[in-house]
């Protein structure tokens, strides 16, 4: 099954450096049986692009979490091939829960947002909860990160990323 991992840059630096990635509490995104159900139209890619999103939206909740650091203010979602992975519908369409961490050649790519992004991930990491908890402000600028696509990278091309940050 191919899963979208939320992560942030130290995460990444972290899986570099350990070969392997181990996603926050086991969870990561896919196309899950009940993530076809809820939409009525719709391809694989199309849906497999709601949870790569879903999972960009993570990865500003972690980067929330993280605090300040010296890395730039980026989301950054894993794409791999799994096994382990079990669909979790009562947390959302798209979630799923690994059964542990995910080791570098199962990555299919990296998606990153490029440095045009930084402002309005920072300005979205500000407000995150609000928006979850319904703020319409809050969700605005939320959506305003979310409307810059991530960059994709080749699983090598990780190391020369992280180095040129």
């Amino acid at each position: 099954m191919r899963v979208y991992i939320p992560a942030t840059l130290a995460m990444l630096q972290q899986f570099v450096g350990d070969g392997e990635l181990h996603a926050r509490n086991g969870t990561a995104f896919a196309v899950t049986p009940t993530l076809r159900e809820s939409y009525a139209e719709g391809d694989d890619e199309e849906l497999a692009e709601v949870a790569l999103r879903e999972a960009a939206l993570a990865s500003l909740r972690l980067l929330a979490g993280e605090g300040t650091s010296d890395l730039p203010p980026r989301r950054a979602v894993v794409s791999a091939e799994v096994d382990h992975a079990t669909p979790r519908p009562d947390l959302d369409d798209a979630v799923v829960r690994l059964g542990g961490p995910v080791a570098m050649k199962d990555v299919v790519a990296v998606y990153v947002d490029n440095a045009d992004a930084e402002a309005a991930v920072l300005a979205a990491i500000e407000v995150i909860d609000e928006a979850d908890l319904g703020d319409e402000d809050a969700e605005l600028t939320v959506g305003d990160a979310q409307d810059h696509d991530l960059a994709w990278y080749a699983t090598q091309e990780l190391p020369f990323l992280l180095e040129l940050l």
